[in-house]
């Protein structure tokens, strides 16, 4: 049986923080989807079903992180999710799209697009897939080396045999 890691403190606070912004957002797409059915580019076919749909993958991304066989893959599916619905942000921003009767400042927009990819890599580390920029220890990595996937695969050698 392969050692079981233990991750560092901010990592698995990180990875709390991400599952309970998911389960939250996932639940909100579920049982206020107006919102996010407005903000859905008219190019997107059937808005209500994919906001419905978005919403179960967050419901079940927030789960996966919290279950370390699923924890990799959620990390990766939530960081392909952020970039799936990025042209949703850009769209309210562009657009000026109201949400609930109200139109976000444009002071929002600035902060909040920028912040798509650190939103993208937070799942990609709270999902053990990277340890970029730290290193084993947690701490800022200076050395230079590539990071390398943190990701405990025995469990897939295991179930093939």
């Amino acid at each position: 049986m392969a050692a079981t890691r233990v991750d560092p403190p901010p990592r698995w606070i990180a990875r709390g923080l991400l599952a309970a912004a998911y389960l939250v957002a996932g639940v909100a797409h579920l049982t206020a989807p107006a919102g996010f059915v407005a903000i859905t580019p008219a190019w997107v076919p059937a808005p209500a079903t994919v906001v419905a749909v978005t919403g179960a993958c967050e419901i079940a991304g927030a789960v996966g992180l919290l279950t370390r066989r699923c924890r990799w893959w959620a990390g990766v599916m939530l960081a392909l999710y952020a970039v799936c619905v990025f042209p949703a942000n850009i769209h309210q921003a562009v657009d000026n799209v109201a949400v609930g009767g109200s139109r976000w400042p444009i002071a929002y927009h600035l902060v909040r697009l920028p912040l798509q990819p650190v939103i993208v890599w937070w799942a990609l580390w709270a999902g053990g897939v990277t340890r970029w920029p730290f290193n084993e220890k947690g701490r800022p990595d200076r050395s230079g080396r590539p990071a390398l996937p943190v990701q405990d695969r025995s469990f897939r050698r295991r179930s093939l045999q």
